[in-house]
């Protein structure tokens, strides 16, 4: 029985550090053209991945999360064949033909692991000491929690904002994130963590009510 809570207790706590890092957003690097004062108002989102249903993911939530703040976003891939994003001059063509006023561009710029250990805990279980034999037979009865390895895996990300008539760059956010594969579930909070980055650079404003 005592071994069955320690694999609990040490099953919860990984999942615990599990979660949260998978949901922590750390900005390393933020920067805005400081003669901008304008704000995007029609978007058009690239996401630039190897998997097309990871581009598409990713382009529909930061599409969503976008229409959420007020501004009119568009999805390239709604638009623009997988084998053509690379090609520069079909999305300029693009770019004019919808009347966008800027492009917004994210991508995985490298990912790095990183083994954490946590050491082995003993802890006394909750009791009441109504008698000496309670408090005595506590000093034996204890429960510990076996120490474990973890692999953490990080994924820097780059988040460009540029100008769609001069094409010149207007906002960039580096941010490395908690994760263990980029997946939809971690996609969301992330996007959320880059808007909220643009909201404190003035480029956009708060979600409307």
């Amino acid at each position: 029985m005592t071994n069955f809570r320690c694999t609990i207790v040490a099953m919860a706590c990984l999942l615990v550090i599990l979660l949260s890092g998978c949901s922590s957003t750390q900005i390393k690097s933020v920067w805005k053209d400081p003669s901008y004062l304008g704000r995007p108002q029609r978007v058009m989102v690239i996401g630039v991945f190897k998997e097309p249903i990871t581009r598409r993911i990713v382009e529909d939530e930061f599409t969503l999360q976008l229409k959420t703040k007020g501004l009119d976003a568009i999805a390239s891939y709604t638009i623009l064949a997988d084998k053509s994003q690379s090609d520069q001059a079909v999305i300029s063509k693009m770019v004019t033909q919808l009347g966008v006023d800027s492009v917004l561009i994210t991508r995985l710029v490298s990912k790095r692991s990183v083994r954490v250990y946590y050491p082995a805990t003993v802890s006394h279980r909750p009791s009441h000491y109504w008698k000496w034999h309670d408090y005595y037979r506590d000093g034996f009865d204890m429960v510990s929690t076996p120490g474990y390895s973890t692999k953490q895996e990080f994924a820097l990300m780059e988040t460009n904002l540029y100008d769609a008539r001069s094409e010149n760059l207007l906002w960039a956010a580096t941010t490395e994130t908690g994760v263990n594969n980029l997946n939809q579930t971690l996609i969301k909070p992330y996007i959320g963590s880059i808007l909220n980055i643009m909201v404190d650079s003035g480029l956009i404003r708060e979600s409307k009510d």
